[in-house]
């Protein structure tokens, strides 16, 4: 088994490039301005990034365009795409430990994760494309004999991939791979913070067959390259994955540009909800630790709220308490680590302050431990569970995107489903029932793009991932996605002459 100091070796021989990657290959930004690309775990600087600028996007979005125009990707056929795809995902997988280092020293979290979750997804992101797209047939429509109508699938044209930094990989593909599999071409505008693991990825991308154009990668700062990209005029459809006052600006730069399709995925405020029927209430405590402690709570579908029937509230929420311990933070290097640093200084003050905020409302702080952990210079955030009275405290309110839970006791199924639904978002939900009248009484009365029962977060490729409200709409994963990167053309032939 690999240790902290396999991995410190590995880490200490790594290259690290931070350039964009335009056109066919790697480039300076404009000017040469960087950004400094920081390791949570200790703050030191790994290397500069590029940060890319509007005449970056605008050559960037010129080479996609000719590329689209050319056909070079958009008119090969689905079995040529398919190859390319495959091959896509095998360099990937041969690249698996690189890759899961550079996810953990980006930004911060545990080696075991990105090995384990974040790349066994990424590959198989990629290669789930690559067969659905073979699976998109066109319509042959029924009308009258002397007609023919059809229903074709054609790729819009360039896409705009703008991702967060909690997934960088992974949700990078979610999108990149949907979007290539259609026949667009693609620029990724990696978030900042993050934005190592979608350059190399660029090159994977080149090594595998992605012709020069079709796959672009533009660090950059959000309020310079992001918006570039949400205003450009040449850009057919932008994707994003984040916060919903950025996707709000999104919506308003489609606006304000060439009426660009807006897909969203943005926050979340998800609840789990734990009846006294339950007969897994182990089983449900160590599923509710997880649910708001990896990935040291940066998880846009965490279920950072938490509602409890008071039959079983004092008895669960010891369980409860035993399980957060398992995620005091430690060195993301170290393999046995479950929780790792915060992904920068900015997101450690904001979740510090939301819980003093939270504590100064009359929320219970019931974890026995320091709120910041010990781990030295980086930013480290210790397990942390307030309980509230209601909804009213900021902490069962807004999302804080890091490992803090708000705790809640409730006294019957109406009550608490009016409570789970009392929010601006609506991305997942949750509840533990070993009543199956009210498994599906509640999943259907829950607002919320996904539900699990007995279980949470969950899932695969294959099933739809996105939400209601301010969550966003649209969906990522599964052939649904493959929607948004592709236009229908109707076409109404007269045989009549």
């Amino acid at each position: 088994m690999s240790t902290l100091e396999f991995w410190q070796q590995k880490a200490a021989a790594l290259n690290f490039e931070g350039r964009a990657w335009i056109g066919d290959g790697y480039s300076t930004a404009e000017q040469g301005r960087t950004l400094p690309c920081i390791n949570p775990a200790n703050g030191d600087k790994l290397t500069d990034i590029a940060d890319c600028s509007e005449a970056d996007v605008d050559r960037a979005v010129g080479l996609a365009r000719a590329a689209f125009k050319r056909g070079d990707w958009s008119q090969r056929t689905p079995a040529e795409r398919r190859a390319v795809l495959e091959r896509f995902a095998d360099l990937v997988a041969e690249h698996t430990e690189e890759l899961a280092l550079l996810e953990t020293l980006d930004m911060g979290k545990p080696i075991g994760d990105s090995l384990a979750f974040d790349l066994p997804q990424t590959e198989h992101c990629l290669r789930f494309y690559a067969g659905a797209l073979e699976t998109q047939t066109d319509e042959i429509l029924p009308t009258g004999k002397n007609v023919l109508a059809t229903v074709t699938r054609e790729p819009v044209g360039v896409v705009a991939a703008v991702v967060p930094w909690n997934f960088p990989l992974m949700i990078t593909c979610w999108k990149l791979a949907p979007a290539l599999a259609c026949g667009n071409s693609v620029i990724v505008k990696p978030a900042e913070q993050s934005s190592l693991s979608a350059i190399r990825l660029a090159a994977l991308a080149a090594e595998a067959g992605i012709p020069a154009g079709v796959f672009q990668v533009l660090p950059g700062q959000g309020r310079i390259t992001g918006q570039a990209l949400g205003l450009h005029m040449d850009i057919d459809c932008l994707t994003f994955t984040g916060s919903t006052l950025t996707g709000k600006r999104f919506m308003a730069y489609a606006a304000q540009s060439n009426l660009k399709r807006v897909w969203l995925e943005c926050g979340g405020k998800s609840p789990q909800i734990v009846f006294a029927d339950s007969q897994q209430l182990e089983r449900a405590a160590a599923c509710a630790a997880a649910a708001i402690f990896v990935n040291q709570g940066e998880v846009c579908i965490a279920a950072s709220r938490l509602y409890v029937e008071d039959a079983i509230y004092d008895e669960f929420v010891q369980l409860l308490l035993e399980q957060a311990r398992q995620y005091q933070p430690g060195a993301p290097l170290d393999p046995a680590s479950r929780a790792g640093a915060m992904v920068d200084q900015l997101q450690f003050d904001r979740v510090v302050s939301g819980v003093k905020d939270a504590v100064a409302a009359g929320a219970r702080t019931l974890t026995d431990t320091a709120l910041i952990g010990t781990q030295g210079a980086g930013w480290y955030l210790n397990p942390t569970i307030l309980e509230c009275d209601d909804n009213s405290n900021p902490v069962m309110r807004e999302e804080l995107f890091g490992p803090v839970l708000g705790v809640c006791r409730f006294h019957s199924e109406e009550e608490v489903v009016a409570l789970a639904n009392d929010s601006d978002y609506g991305l997942g939900a949750g509840l533990w029932t070993d009543n199956l009248g009210r498994a599906h009484r509640v999943s259907h009365q829950l607002q919320a793009g996904m539900v699990w029962v007995n279980s949470y977060a969950d899932g695969d490729i294959t099933v739809p991932f996105g939400g209601r409200k301010q969550s966003g709409f649209g969906r990522d994963k599964s052939i649904h996605a493959m929607d948004k990167y592709s236009d229908l053309k109707s076409t109404w032939i007269d045989l009549s002459h």
